[in-house]
């Protein structure tokens, strides 16, 4: 869209200096996630209930300096601030209890400084406006992480608009920009891919294609385990539900990382399973499956 009101001095643009690009290599990626370099914007998409905020938290709390417990490779730390907006805060609270169990006591005192969390269920959040736009751009200052949890909680926006989606994600990549930030997004699956399994497809996240395609800091999705699924890494199908496979769909800088099972525990706390596919596929005739998916190993 044309600004009618005001004339663009491009001689302000930022240009690249091609010569010293040619002659001087630039410093290393600064990966904040796999495949998700300083200052871009990602997603992880879902069906509801799948773990995503589990997951969300987690990346949260591995980014501020705690453990990697679902082995997303974190190499660097920093601040980060987490904005659920669906769940309240006593709900919150909960998962902080369980995760916890897993945190020595001199990282739960590390997290303190370093993990923000602000609660924003119950509040008509839109950053297409400029307030919120620049609440959340003040928020960001000095975080090398932010998560927003979930995406359609924090616009007014047609989902299925490509030129309003593309107008959030602007808003987004801004806020990256000036701040040095990254921002991953939580979102959903739509239909079609839920019921389809093709729940861990770039093209499985609800909405415009815009959300798959403009965003730059790579795309991970969350899905459960099949029967198939099951059956082929040793699991009893009647726990097939505490196993959901994290795959990363898109990964615009780098490989994207091998898919992961993660086990649901006590609490709801997700970690690394260690499932292995079995050599035939599937059950052999004189094994059992094991309750709880635990490894085993066939000789």
């Amino acid at each position: 869209m044309t600004d009618t009101n005001h004339t663009i001095d491009d001689r302000a643009l930022p240009r690249i200096d091609l010569r010293e690009s040619f002659s001087q290599q630039p410093p290393p990626l600064d990966l904040v996630l796999p495949g998700m370099i300083a200052g871009t914007v990602g997603a992880l998409v879902a069906h509801g209930g799948a773990g995503k905020s589990w997951v969300a938290l987690e990346v949260a709390i591995a980014v501020a300096g705690g453990p990697d417990l679902i082995g997303m490779g974190i190499e660097q730390t920093g601040r980060v601030l987490y904005l659920p907006a669906e769940d309240p805060s006593l709900a919150i609270r909960h998962r902080l209890w369980a995760a916890g169990s897993h945190l020595a006591p001199p990282v739960r005192e590390q997290l303190v400084d370093t993990l923000e969390i602000v609660p924003l269920m119950g509040r008509i959040v839109d950053i297409l406006t400029p307030a919120w736009a620049d609440a959340l751009e003040r928020m960001a200052a000095g975080c090398r992480l932010v998560v927003i949890d979930t995406l359609r909680r924090f616009h007014s926006g047609d989902e299925n608009a490509a030129g309003e989606m593309a107008r959030l994600l602007g808003v987004l990549e801004a806020i990256c920009s000036r701040t040095g930030t990254s921002i991953l997004f939580l979102h959903h699956t739509n239909k079609g891919s839920a019921l389809n399994g093709a729940g861990d497809q770039q093209q499985a996240s609800r909405g415009s294609s815009v959300l798959v395609d403009n965003i730059r800091g790579g795309q991970w999705n969350l899905v459960g385990m099949t029967e198939a699924e099951a059956r082929a890494h040793g699991v009893d199908p009647s726990d097939r539900k505490m196993f959901v496979r994290l795959s990363q769909a898109k990964a615009n800088f780098g490989a994207a990382m091998p898919d992961a099972w993660l086990q649901r525990t006590d609490g709801g706390i997700l970690v690394r399973a260690g499932l292995e596919r079995l050599d035939d596929g599937g059950q052999g005739q004189d094994d059992e499956p094991r309750r709880g998916g635990r490894r085993r190993s066939h000789g």
